[in-house]
């Protein structure tokens, strides 16, 4: 796992390089979850990412509303839940919740 400051110095790495970039932080969990509160993944406009937000199950979903935030820049809620049926299209079959708050980072 990468630890938070790495995830970050990527990011602005990134930036610096004259990339957009999006951060996507989990906020909440419920019930089983492969990551805590403050994971974060984040993604440039060439779809490269570093961190994680789930373990491997939403990092798809993340990314593709990523992309879509860094073209806009409206930052996002995302909400993964197992019962929900996106959860069994991305994955998410741990039996919790995972919240995950994506923002286009600004210069």
């Amino acid at each position: 796992m990468f630890p938070p400051d790495d995830i970050l110095a990527t990011a602005a790495g990134w930036q610096q390089a004259g990339h957009d970039v999006a951060v996507a932080t989990v906020i909440a969990t419920w019930g089983s979850s492969p990551r805590r509160t403050g994971s974060q993944l984040a993604v440039n406009d060439q779809a490269a990412f570093v961190g994680s937000v789930s373990g491997g199950c939403i990092e798809g979903a993340v990314i593709k509303e990523a992309m879509e935030i860094m073209r806009t820049g409206t930052p996002k809620l995302l909400t993964f839940t197992v019962s929900s049926e996106q959860a069994w299209e991305v994955g998410l079959t741990c039996g919790g919740q995972v919240e995950v708050y994506v923002e286009k980072l600004e210069p």
